[in-house]
């Protein structure tokens, strides 16, 4: 059975789904998958949500798609949706960019049930120092080649966390 990700922020049109691709991309790399989201025995799947409605079906923002390929080649793909209840039983780990993001998704947590399953990006990062993913929307192009720099580390951690956890499984 594979392991589910979702990774959420605001408006799921920066940190998250650069997240979700960058993920996908290490998982690639490593050869968990086969490339495609929907293959039967991917061992790691990913998904991205915002904690808002903003920006719900848009692609995700173009100065972040040009840090992506810039940074790591890969072109960002998928279309914004928000973070439902739902998601809380659908996942096996919920990770917040933001400290502001990770109380949103446990105020939507009422029974306390699912709070083990929420943390935050950069708790998996080895080579960065920041707590929380900066959101780079309203900044320049420095602030977006510094959260896929960040989330590169924290994708990298979180790709060793997950192997951990599937080896006990």
């Amino acid at each position: 059975m594979a392991y589910k990700l979702l990774f959420v922020c605001l408006g799921n049109i920066c940190r998250s789904p650069s997240a979700e691709n960058i993920m996908n991309h290490l998982i690639e790399q490593a050869s968990l998958s086969d490339g495609s989201a929907d293959a039967k025995g991917d061992r790691i799947l990913c998904d991205s949500a915002g904690t808002s409605s903003y920006h719900i079906g848009s692609p995700p923002d173009r100065r972040m798609s040009a840090a992506a390929v810039t940074k790591l080649g890969i072109k960002l793909r998928g279309r914004a949706r928000q973070f439902q209840k739902s998601d809380f039983q659908d996942f096996d780990l919920i990770l917040a960019m933001d400290q502001e993001n990770y109380e949103n998704i446990l105020t939507l947590d009422q029974t306390k049930q699912y709070q083990h399953k929420v943390r935050l990006m950069c708790e998996f990062c080895s080579r960065h120092t920041l707590k929380e993913v900066p959101d780079p929307y309203y900044g320049g192009q420095e602030g977006f080649n510094q959260v896929i720099d960040l989330l590169i580390d924290a994708c990298e951690g979180l790709l060793i966390y997950v192997n951990s956890q599937q080896a006990i499984i």
